[in-house]
């Protein structure tokens, strides 16, 4: 049954591919962006229904390139489980659901991840009254974590890489997950580290909470597209990058306008003021500077959604550009 559902779903994606997902995405009007259920920082609709968080402006940033108008996006809420097979299916343009980045999922899901946007890896939480101080001291541990992520198999081979063992507490929704070890049912909840200080603040008490020290993989959180457009995905890859690049340049959402005065001809290939790269991409010459006017560069996106300015507060760390010890890097926009 697994291997007819495979079929399936390539055959509606060979469907799907049949047009251009520019083209398609430009007749509808809008974008259709996969998103997860609801985490903080990432993506969470608020009571009016609208999203916010660094995977939404990343869906945002695309719409902003395409259309000029950083809104003409609808956000669809999927689940672990589902996420991949919408987007193989059509029923999304892109994926940006805090989604590792993985050898298999590249290949075998027919799918192409796009620059990694956050760099995480997975870690525990667990309660302040536990003593616990360490992730080796969990053997024996009953753990709470999702199905159909990442994190089940990552869970796996540390307590067996550290010989000890573990009781797995398996849920498919990630609500339903987080709210079993709020309850007392874990001795701790593992996810990626963002996702445990996301969670952590819908907790009763957050102070109860700590993370443990250990980061136990590598998470890059990626977007992905379907297999089979390169234009599509030279469009995401690059609006992604865009994002990067005008952080380097010192180009903001409240500087920009005056920015394409400037004489840097990095700035001005940039905003479109000397023409090529909207060509190449099949886009305004202008979709850089709308992207950044009506979303931001990625430092502010971070700061807003994770950083300082979030109640997340994480760390630039990693996610700092290369030019201040991170890893973000954008090829040259030209």
């Amino acid at each position: 049954m697994k291997f007819i559902a495979v079929l399936f779903a390539l055959a509606l994606m060979s469907s799907a591919q049949a047009e251009s997902t520019l083209k398609t995405v430009k007749s509808k009007g809008q974008l259709v962006c996969g998103v997860s259920q609801g985490l903080p920082g990432f993506s969470t609709p608020d009571s009016k229904g609208k999203w916010s968080g660094i995977d939404v402006d990343v869906c945002r940033a695309l719409a902003a390139a395409i259309f000029g108008n950083s809104e003409k996006v609808k956000f669809v809420s999927l689940s672990a489980q589902s996420r991949f097979t919408a987007l193989q299916s059509g029923e999304i343009d892109i994926l940006s659901r805090n989604s590792t980045y993985t050898l298999t999922r590249d290949s075998s899901l027919g799918l192409n991840f796009a620059p990694v946007i956050f760099y995480d890896g997975q870690g525990f939480m667990v309660r302040k009254s536990s003593k616990i101080k360490s992730a080796k001291q969990l053997n024996g541990a009953t753990i709470c974590t999702q199905q159909g992520t990442t994190t089940e198999l990552n869970l796996s081979d540390y307590f067996r890489a550290q010989r000890m063992k573990f009781k797995p507490v398996v849920f498919e929704s990630n609500d339903e997950t987080v709210q079993t070890f709020f309850k007392g049912r874990c001795d701790a909840y593992t996810t990626d580290t963002s996702g445990l200080a996301a969670e952590r603040t819908k907790a009763p008490k957050p102070d109860d909470f700590i993370i443990l020290p250990e980061v136990i993989s590598k998470e890059p959180l990626a977007p992905a597209v379907r297999h089979g457009d390169d234009q599509w995905f030279d469009i995401v890859t690059w609006t992604i990058y865009s994002l990067m690049e005008a952080e380097e340049l010192g180009i903001t959402s409240m500087n920009v306008d005056k920015m394409k005065k400037d004489k840097d001809p990095r700035i001005k290939r940039f905003l479109g003021v000397s023409e090529g790269n909207g060509q190449a991409l099949g886009l305004d010459e202008a979709w850089a500077y709308n992207v950044i006017k009506q979303v931001g560069n990625y430092g502010e996106i971070f700061d807003q959604h994770v950083g300082k300015n979030s109640p997340l507060k994480l760390a630039r760390g990693q996610n700092a550009l290369w030019t201040e010890g991170g890893l973000h890097y954008a090829p040259p926009l030209r």
